[in-house]
């Protein structure tokens, strides 16, 4: 991509035709407001680099700079996403990091503020998940009530009438996110149990969906728009697990553990990577009892002992 977030700071300051970053959204202001200060809190004009490459920091990166950066990041993917075009049968496109930033960056600074052992990964968001409440597998209720994920939901720029966006209100259940975040619930005494060790992450911020409103995943693209799709979204994994100093990637479903193995081993990363059965109740081995499934998987692991110790 070759801009750093100083850069994305002087175009979004010289107007709205220098950059790609939505001018509507939170994430303006958080750019405006981020982190290029010198020790003493004035800015600090730092040098452009390259997404995917490994970023400048001190050895000991840990609480609210940490989260920084990790948002940093995904505001630079979503410049270079959206340069981006997609072609039938995708006819709509959400990214929950745009207009649920709100809700996003308050997972982030809630539960990224230290180098995490594992990273869970998921696909891309669902349309009674992530694309209503901007976090990873995120079912309403438990984002709401159990994470204590709070903050504003807008709209995507083109909203399906059958898939509204109705933010931490909505009242729909995604199977998928409940199963997982019930899964954590019952095996932690609280989220900050959870997050002390493990994070979680979707390797591609964007839902899709055809003209009827049917869910598509990146796998159902035509080759050449799912190839840029995925070195994008490649390059995004490999500075997640940098920034975090990630020991092992549990891909959560068969596509996401694919795509780890790959994403890593092209940047040069040995990072141990393993894989979790989807929870989706497409799945009819998940609908016989995924969580009994997934608690013996994260035993064989050695991830249970990361959770309850």
């Amino acid at each position: 991509m070759g801009k750093g977030i100083c850069s994305l700071i002087r175009d979004l300051e010289n107007g709205p035709q220098t950059s790609h970053v939505s001018l509507t959204s939170p994430a303006r202001l958080f750019l405006l407001a981020s982190v290029c200060l010198a020790g003493d809190g004035s800015m600090m004009e730092q040098p452009d680099a390259p997404l995917g490459a490994t970023p400048v920091a001190p050895a000991f990166v840990q609480g609210d700079v940490l989260a920084t950066q990790f948002l940093q990041a995904e505001l630079e993917q979503n410049v270079r996403l959206r340069e981006l075009s997609f072609l039938d049968p995708i006819c709509y496109v959400y990214n929950p990091l745009e207009y649920a930033w709100e809700p996003h960056e308050d997972y982030v600074r809630r539960y990224c503020r230290s180098p995490k052992e594992v990273l869970f990964l998921g696909m891309n968001p669902g349309p009674f998940g992530m694309a209503q409440t901007g976090v990873p597998f995120g079912e309403v209720r438990h984002v709401r009530d159990w994470l204590q994920i709070r903050g504003q939901v807008s709209k995507p720029a083109q909203e399906h009438p059958k898939r509204p966006v109705l933010g931490l209100e909505c009242p729909q259940t995604e199977v998928s996110g409940a199963r997982f975040w019930g899964l954590f619930r019952s095996l932690c005494p609280g989220p900050e149990a959870f997050f002390r060790r493990c994070f979680v992450h979707n390797h591609c911020p964007l839902l899709f969906m055809s003209q009827s409103g049917k869910n598509l995943t990146p796998a159902d693209l035509p080759a050449a728009q799912r190839e840029r799709l995925l070195q994008v979204c490649d390059d995004g994994l490999a500075q997640a697990v940098r920034l975090l100093s990630v020991a092992m990637v549990i891909g959560v479903g068969r596509f996401a553990e694919q795509r780890a193995r790959k994403a890593l081993a092209s940047a040069g990363l040995q990072v141990r990577v393993e894989g979790l059965m989807h929870p989706s109740p497409r799945n009819p081995q998940a609908n016989r009892g995924w969580e009994a499934i997934a608690k013996a998987r994260l035993e064989e692991l050695h991830v249970l002992p990361l959770l309850t110790g």
